[in-house]
């Protein structure tokens, strides 16, 4: 009998456990399930946001042809004197910042009444790459200054360009020449480079300031062309190229190069050199040609002797000298930045503050 009951007892214990084995096992499944909920209404909440980004790409580049310029205009003169009275208002006591301050406002009233006949001056940017590619930007700049240039107004070209395509450059040198068929006097400013088609452009001006060590000159043209034809012929493939007129192809990445096509090649190079000579001549005829068209280039040290410069100065120097008595405009023609192209530009941001603030940390922890 005794037995019986412990056995009774076993069995009880035994369906209580397996009781209690099963809802933890519901609980598991519902567990799972509301998991499985979850992961489904994130999915579509992210499938919809995937949806809405690729419409929003699309629309974008659709309307990356349509996006519109804007003219950005800053005031030289005001952006140095902001700078300096902020400098000012750090170092000076305050008796001192008093009394520069009733000081500029005297001189602000007087100004006040001069600024309508005080000239202005133009500045404008040009840094070219092998295609001349900103010579698109640079003649619609220049149509705006000469919408709105007045007698005794100034354009300034800060030229910064090792030359390029000889077209490209060509025009853009035409550009520049317009303000002074419009006789406006163009200055431009050199401060690193000007050199080949970068010269082409600054000898168009009425005077070309550089900075002692910037590079100017190379009158020359240089072309490069590679050839594959022995290499061709020499894994036996075949390459024709057709051609009508006699000097229609010259030289040929993959055909044989002609002593006689080679020899028309050269003559035209020699003849965009003597035009390239020849449009100097006209714009600086104070150059010596057979000294300075040679293909070599100078430092500014050097080239000042040679005619090439009229003045060396940096920019900087040069418009802080003419804020005295002129009003000076900086002028740029931008394009608004689309969605894209801002979102990109914060995350390099972001990426760059976080590099640098890990790696600040590490040279910290090594205790560097």
């Amino acid at each position: 009998m005794g037995d019986f009951h412990e056995i009774r007892l076993d069995l009880h214990r035994e369906s209580i456990y397996l009781s209690g084995e099963i809802a933890t096992e519901e609980s598991t499944v519902e567990y799972w399930i509301e998991i499985a909920v979850f992961a489904g209404k994130v999915g579509i909440l992210v499938g919809g946001l995937l949806v809405i980004l690729i419409g929003l790409a699309l629309l974008v580049s659709r309307k990356q042809q349509e996006r519109q310029e804007h003219l950005e205009v800053q005031d030289l003169n005001e952006k140095l004197r902001s700078y300096t009275n902020l400098l000012k208002s750090a170092i000076f006591t305050k008796r001192e910042w008093k009394d520069e301050a009733k000081k500029q406002k005297k001189e602000f009233k007087e100004k006040e009444k001069l600024t309508e006949s005080r000239p202005r001056l133009f500045v404008l940017d040009f840094e070219g790459d092998i295609k001349a590619a900103e010579v698109d930007r640079l003649r619609h700049e220049i149509s705006i200054v000469l919408n709105v240039a007045q007698p005794h107004d100034e354009a300034v070209v800060r030229v910064e360009s090792a030359g390029g395509m000889v077209h490209s450059y060509g025009l853009a040198a035409a550009q520049l020449l317009r303000l002074r068929q419009h006789n406006i006097p163009l200055t431009i400013c050199v401060d690193k480079i000007a050199a080949s088609g970068g010269y082409l452009m600054a000898c168009t001006a009425n005077k070309i300031v550089a900075a002692p060590f910037a590079i100017v000159g190379s009158i020359g043209v240089l072309a490069q062309v590679p050839n594959f034809h022995r290499l061709l012929k020499k894994h036996d493939v075949d390459y024709e190229e057709i051609t009508s007129g006699e000097y229609k192809r010259t030289v040929s990445l993959m055909g044989e190069i002609t002593p006689k096509g080679r020899e028309k090649f050269a003559e035209q190079i020699t003849d965009t050199h003597r035009l390239f000579k020849d449009f100097v001549s006209k714009c600086r005829p104070q150059l010596n040609l057979e000294q300075v068209g040679t293909g070599e280039h100078w430092f500014g040290e050097r080239a000042i002797a040679l005619n090439l410069v009229d003045e060396l100065a940096t920019s900087d120097e040069f418009l802080m000298s003419q804020m005295a008595h002129k009003q000076i405009y900086h002028l740029e023609l931008a394009e608004k930045k689309s969605l894209s192209e801002k979102l990109s530009e914060a995350l390099k941001g972001g990426a760059a503050n976080a590099g640098a603030s890990a790696l600040r940390s590490l040279l910290k922890n090594w205790g560097i």
